[in-house]
């Protein structure tokens, strides 16, 4: 079977810094509903795995959530 191609850069920084906050996927995702955005822990959990493209108002709110800047979240030394 093919490996499929990561369609992120920054799921594994979404989990660390997410683990890190003391968060649960459901949780992160209650915190972006707040803020707006029609996200499901599901959604969470798929660009954390890297199955899910992240757009850049995305990236953003994320990064504000999470209290990271953007750079440290796509970087990939984290």
């Amino acid at each position: 079977m093919a490996k499929s191609k990561k369609k992120n850069i920054c799921g594994h920084n979404v989990r660390k810094k997410r683990i890190a906050s003391g968060l649960s996927q459901q949780e992160l995702a209650a915190k972006c509903q707040r803020e707006g955005w029609d996200i499901g822990r599901d959604t969470i959990a798929k660009i954390e795995s890297h199955a899910r493209w992240v757009g850049d108002f995305e990236l953003v709110l994320i990064s504000k959530i999470l209290k990271i800047s953007l750079e440290e979240l796509v970087s990939r030394n984290l």
